[in-house]
C-alpha cells in the first residue's frame, strides 16, 4: 500500500520522473553537501538512496553559502538516454537574492558520472527543463523585477515579473545566450 508522504523524512522540493520500471525522486539539500539526493523505487512505497550527484566541487562549491541557501528545488528528467538535473545554487538570503545561479548537469545513469555543470543563467530560482515530443528542450524559470516599485508586470506582487520559457540547445546553450 502506498502512503503519503511516499518518501518520509526531510526531503523537500521533490522532483519525480520514471525511467522504465523505476521511479526517481530528486530533493533539495540546501546547505548540506553533497548536493541533491536522488532516491529510487520500483513500487513508490519502498525507496533506496540511489545517488548524490553534486559530490564534487566542480558541480557545487558551497563555500560562503549561508544557512538555508545552497541547492534549492532540483528538477530531474530523462531524455535521449540521459538523466538531466537542473539545480539552483543560492548564495544569499538578503536583498534581491531571488536571482540565483542555475545549472544543468547530465549523466548516462543515475549513479553517474555526472557531467561538469553547464551554467544557464542567474534569473530566478527553482527552474525546470522540459523535453518535448519532437526532441526540443525548454528551460523554464521565473523573472524577477529589479526596477522601481510600480514597474512590474504583476500588480499582486510587483517584484515577480513572470515566467520565461526559452529553448535550450545542449550543444550551444539557451537561445538568449547565442549570438
Amino acid at each position: 500500500m502506498i502512503e503519503n508522504p511516499i518518501l518520509r523524512g526531510f526531503n523537500p522540493d521533490p522532483s519525480i520522473c520514471r525511467v522504465g520500471d523505476t521511479y526517481y525522486i530528486a530533493t533539495s539539500t540546501f546547505e548540506w553537501y553533497p548536493g541533491v539526493q536522488i532516491h529510487a523505487s520500483e513500487d513508490l512505497a519502498n525507496w533506496r538512496l540511489a545517488a548524490r550527484p553534486l559530490a564534487r566541487a566542480a558541480l557545487l562549491d558551497m563555500r560562503g553559502n549561508p544557512d538555508s541557501c545552497g541547492v534549492w528545488a532540483p528538477c530531474l528528467s530523462y531524455a535521449d538516454g540521459v538523466f538531466w538535473l537542473v539545480y539552483t545554487d543560492v548564495k544569499r538570503l538578503s536583498g534581491d537574492f531571488k536571482d540565483a545561479h542555475n545549472y544543468i548537469t547530465t549523466a548516462p545513469s543515475i549513479e553517474g558520472p555526472w557531467s561538469d555543470p553547464i551554467y544557464v543563467n542567474s534569473s530566478g530560482f527553482d527552474p525546470s527543463l522540459f523535453h518535448d515530443a519532437g526532441g526540443r528542450k525548454w528551460f523554464l524559470n521565473m523573472r524577477w523585477n529589479h526596477g522601481p516599485k510600480g514597474s512590474g508586470q504583476n500588480p499582486a506582487n510587483d517584484r515577480f515579473d513572470g515566467i520565461e520559457l526559452q529553448e535550450w540547445h545542449p550543444e550551444k546553450g539557451p537561445d538568449w545566450a547565442r549570438a
